[in-house]
Order: structure tokens, then C-alpha cells, then sequence
């Protein structure tokens, strides 16, 4: 797949097949994000993939104690994404630098997966985080700040259009 098309189909599943991923698309998809550009190099993230059926069932359960995000009954695997602060030095220190590299590594897992074949949601609701913390096995000075729902589709499930705003109200050409 191109990358304008795995631009132009991704989009949050809210529809999972519950079919198991394969263990190779998901390190596909953390390798995308290892080659995300981040501040001065200081890559401030570090990844919980979790695939195992059991630790699943787990992260769904707290999931859904945030009330939101009914749909995860059917996803076979997540990645969390953790902000490293022991990573983050001198002016990368700035939590601005980190939000903004930690995005750019979700839309490169995002975009791996689409390119694969696979579907994602991202998610800032996942309920309470030492909880998550817990389940995943994530120091308590990091700080889980996103959970990715990654899986196929359910049979039926479309690319919806896409309702953005236009060019010349997100751009201005100086030529």
C-alpha cells in the first residue's frame, strides 16, 4: 500500500473482528514508531504491545470503567504508549516536545497498521492509569498516555468519508 492511500483509510475502528493479529504486524508497527523523529533524538517513548489473551481481557476490563470506548470487547491486541521522562533531557525536558514526538509516533503505528491490512482506535480514555499501570507492568514515574486498540475489522466495516475542513482553511500559501 502506498502512503496516501494508508493516509487516506486510516481511520478508528470501532469494529473488531476479534480475529488475532500476527505477532509480526505488531513489531511492524513498533518499528514504525522507533523510526519516528522525535526532539534531539530523545525518542521519549517506550511501548507495552499486548496480544496475550488473558492480559487482553484485562486492559479491556479497565478500558471500559471509563465508560467510554464500548467497543473493545472484540479487540485482540493494544499498544500503550508511555512517556519516559528519564529519557528527556535539557530542553527536550519540555513536556510539549514529548506530546507532540509521542504523536508522531502513534500516527507511524497507525499508518503501519493500515498499510498491513489492520485497524486502529486511539484512545485517551483507559481508565484509572495505576490500574493500567499495574496490568502492564509500566513504572509508576512513567506515564501512560495513550492506548491503541489494533486489530482487523469486522466483516462489513467501511472506510467512512472523511469530513475535513479545506486547504484554505488550514493553510496559507506564502508564494
Amino acid at each position: 500500500m502506498k502512503l496516501f492511500e494508508a493516509i487516506e483509510q486510516r481511520q478508528s475502528c470501532r469494529n473488531y473482528s476479534g480475529k488475532a493479529v500476527e505477532k509480526e504486524k505488531l513489531i511492524r508497527c513498533i518499528e514504525a514508531a522507533q523510526l519516528a523523529p522525535s526532539a534531539c533524538n530523545s525518542q521519549p517513548w517506550s511501548f507495552v504491545v499486548v496480544s496475550n489473551r488473558d492480559c487482553v481481557e484485562k486492559v479491556t476490563e479497565a478500558v471500559l470503567e471509563s465508560g467510554m470506548n464500548k467497543f473493545c470487547e472484540n479487540v485482540p491486541a493494544y499498544i500503550s504508549v508511555v512517556e519516559e521522562p528519564a529519557y528527556l533531557r535539557g530542553d527536550t525536558a519540555n513536556p510539549k516536545y514529548a506530546h507532540g514526538d509521542m504523536g508522531m509516533a502513534v500516527e507511524n503505528i497507525c499508518l503501519a497498521a493500515t498499510a498491513q491490512g489492520l485497524s486502529t482506535c486511539i484512545m485517551g480514555a483507559f481508565g484509572p492509569a495505576d490500574r493500567m499501570k499495574t496490568i502492564l507492568g509500566i513504572p509508576q514515574e512513567s506515564n501512560l498516555r495513550l492506548v491503541i486498540a489494533i486489530g482487523y475489522a469486522a466483516e462489513g466495516d467501511t472506510i467512512r468519508p472523511k469530513k475535513r475542513k479545506s486547504i484554505d482553511e488550514i493553510a496559507k500559501f506564502i508564494d
